[in-house]
């Protein structure tokens, strides 16, 4: 009766959500998903989400199948793109999240999908050429992550409250996001910072094949 009844919510939710395998195989699909591809929710069923909707970046995809054969149990996003049933270009940002808690049994993945607007800037247009941040930029942003205060992250890097402020600001305006938590948001995104890792860290340089 509750699983019925929680299936009936889902379908009524406007939100694009989604249930999946690890392998990205769609479990179930709300019509709000499907309606993106001018599909019913039935028709989504098998197909895979990675098929659907084209990631940004491929390598968040193996960090996170890697922290998902850990165990780690975190909400990650990735930047997404797809074909909508109209024809047009769409853009979107997919949070995953795993959701079974039994041990042993590899999880289900809840995935909900946040369609931009499409006056919004598209997600190529966040990433600048080269490095996505500066190695002061990084740690501030690990430190942001952990919660420390303003104060605190001057004195671990050694540089005054408005100092930390303006290195803030400045990355907010480059990476076109407001306020910190969209900051420390987009740093997983981005890969600078470890999504599988606490406290939260840089992370490692990648080495070029």
């Amino acid at each position: 009766m509750w699983r019925n009844r929680a299936l009936t919510l889902l379908d009524r939710v406007p939100v694009p959500i989604g249930v999946c395998r690890t392998d990205g195989t769609i479990l179930l699909a709300n019509p709000a998903l499907a309606r993106e591809w001018g599909l019913p929710p039935g028709r989504l069923r098998g197909r895979n989400v990675l098929e659907l909707l084209r990631p940004r970046f491929t390598d968040q995809v193996h960090r996170i199948a890697e922290a998902l054969r850990l165990g780690h149990r975190s909400r990650y996003p990735i930047e997404v793109r797809w074909a909508a049933a109209d024809g047009d270009e769409r853009y979107g940002e997919l949070s995953v999240d795993p959701v079974s808690e039994f041990s042993g049994v590899p999880p289900g993945l809840l995935v909900v999908l946040r369609v931009r607007d499409r006056r919004e800037s598209p997600p190529a247009r966040l990433v600048v050429a080269g490095e996505p941040a500066s190695p002061v930029d990084a740690r501030l942003l690990a430190l942001a992550a952990a919660g420390a205060t303003t104060e605190a992250m001057a004195r671990a890097v050694g540089m005054t409250a408005d100092g930390v402020n303006y290195h803030f600001g400045r990355l907010a305006r480059r990476w076109g996001v407001p306020g910190r938590t969209a900051l420390v948001a987009r740093a997983y995104v981005l890969g600078v910072l470890d999504p599988e890792v606490w406290p939260p860290a840089v992370a490692a340089p990648r080495q070029d094949p």
